[in-house]
């Protein structure tokens, strides 16, 4: 009698910051033994021929062009769970029960995005084993259930003025200026709609127990479900994973990289999302300039039209000194360079998939949240970790030229940098043969107990 095989369905939302945790994760889990389905969108889908060992199978769900070009996360997320969206989900998955039946396999588990609650709904009407990934930090998370929580008591939403310096009681050392703003009536019902769900098999979290080991132990408290602190991702993958970045990435600065001294170039990069004006593009290569460190920053071709017609714009002495430190892509092999040793620092979005990739290189960072979960993760660079520059915040050159020397030059950066390298160690270590390593085997072991 020929053996059932196992397989896993993996349903990541059609955002880079999600998929590429998502793409990991599922090849961790082959690794593992399991065969391995990738439910997507049929727009910023994974691109198949990077995964040969992965079965993947386009969702076309019901979106307007405006819903699939639109950067507002938000909008996209909402209309990802609402019923025209998720009855696709479900018809695939009624076919892939059906399909692995013939080929004498068994779906033991849906892992979803926890963005995407509504699959949840789903898992159980089907009698699926659930599993959400969490692609947020541990302490991210319970702001959110913080903010339930303020919400029940009538507490009214943060907004831009309430936003003080003082610590949130039950967040300390966040302040009440770190948190996430959920000041759309849309954003809080999202939220308290994706930390409500209870999967069945728990929750993974792309983290480590030395980074957020009291985060995580509270969030067991909230949830009631088994906490899988799997982290990082790209880390435990990384011999075995493939690219799954929407743009193309320019090798060419790698080259430029090799030249360079040890520890001696400040990385900029403010993710796929987040970005400057061109007046403060200006301001940043004025205090690149005026820093006299080595520079290579990623401009996205949608953050100006034409870079090559807004270099000539700037000051001689500051095109003089890109020309002589500076390295100019629209898009860069982020893990390859941040793990080059001529890195010695990030200018950051801080959003999580960069910290941690920087984290597991030993590159300390100048943070400048934009949104999102990134205030948090600042605050745990800075505050927590102390890893991480906090400052103004200002897009004037002298303010950056400051900000940028503090990291590469001054004693506090040094020091920070010292912080980083045993960072990376504690968490090598989480990999190899410690909590990450241990928590990843108790997923393995949860998944197949209720598989029996």
């Amino acid at each position: 009698m020929e053996t059932q095989r196992h397989r896993l369905v993996l349903i990541p939302p059609p955002f880079q910051g999600h998929l590429t945790p998502m793409l990991q994760l599922a090849t961790i889990l082959h690794l593992k033994g399991f065969s391995i389905t990738i439910s997507h969108a049929h727009f910023n889908s994974p691109d198949p021929s990077n995964y040969p060992n992965f079965s993947f199978l386009p969702l076309f769900y019901d979106l307007s062009d405006t819903n699939i070009t639109s950067k507002n996360v938000v909008d996209v997320t909402a209309t990802l769970n609402t019923t025209k969206c998720v009855s696709p989900i479900k018809e695939s998955l009624v076919d892939q029960i059906e399909r692995a039946n013939i080929n004498h396999e068994k779906i033991v588990c849906v892992i979803y995005d926890g963005s995407m609650y509504s699959i949840d709904s789903v898992a159980r009407e089907l009698q699926l084993p659930s599993i959400v990934l969490r692609t947020t930090s541990a302490t991210n998370l319970l702001t959110y259930h913080a903010f339930v929580q303020r919400q029940s008591k009538g507490f009214p939403p943060l907004q831009d003025s309430m936003l003080s310096l003082d610590l949130v009681p039950e967040l300390e050392p966040l302040r009440f200026k770190d948190l996430p703003m959920l000041n759309s009536g849309v954003m809080q019902q999202l939220i308290a709609k994706t930390i409500a769900v209870r999967p069945s098999l728990g929750v993974i979290c792309n983290t480590v127990d030395c980074l957020e080991e009291e985060s995580l132990y509270r969030l067991h408290q909230v949830y009631k479900v088994s906490i899988f602190p799997i982290g990082p991702l790209h880390m435990i993958a990384e011999e075995d994973s493939s690219s799954s970045s929407f743009v193309e990435e320019d090798y060419s600065c790698i080259g430029w990289l090799n030249n360079k001294a040890r520890k001696s170039v400040l990385y900029v990069s403010l993710g796929s999302i987040a970005s400057w004006e061109e007046k403060e593009l200006t301001e940043v290569a004025c205090g690149l300039a005026n820093s006299k460190q080595n520079f290579l920053w990623v401009i996205r071709s949608e953050t100006i039209s034409d870079v090559s017609e807004w270099l000539k714009s700037l000051p001689k002495d500051v095109k003089v000194a890109i020309a002589e430190r500076g390295c100019i892509v629209k898009w860069a092999p982020q893990g390859e360079v941040l793990a080059h040793q001529a890195v010695g620092g990030f200018w950051s979005h801080c959003g999580w998939n960069s910290t941690l990739e920087s984290l597991c290189e030993g590159v300390p960072i100048m943070c400048q949240p934009h949104f999102g979960d990134q205030r948090v993760n600042a605050r745990l660079l800075s505050h927590v970790w102390k890893v991480g520059i906090e400052w103004s915040y200002v897009m004037e050159r002298g303010e950056i030229e400051g900000a940028v020397r503090r990291l590469m030059v001054n004693q506090e950066g040094k020091e920070m940098s010292q912080r980083a390298l045993e960072l990376k160690n504690e968490i090598r270590l989480a990999v190899k043969g410690g909590s990450s390593y241990d928590a990843l085997n108790r997923l393995v072991k949860s998944i197949l107990s209720v598989n029996i």
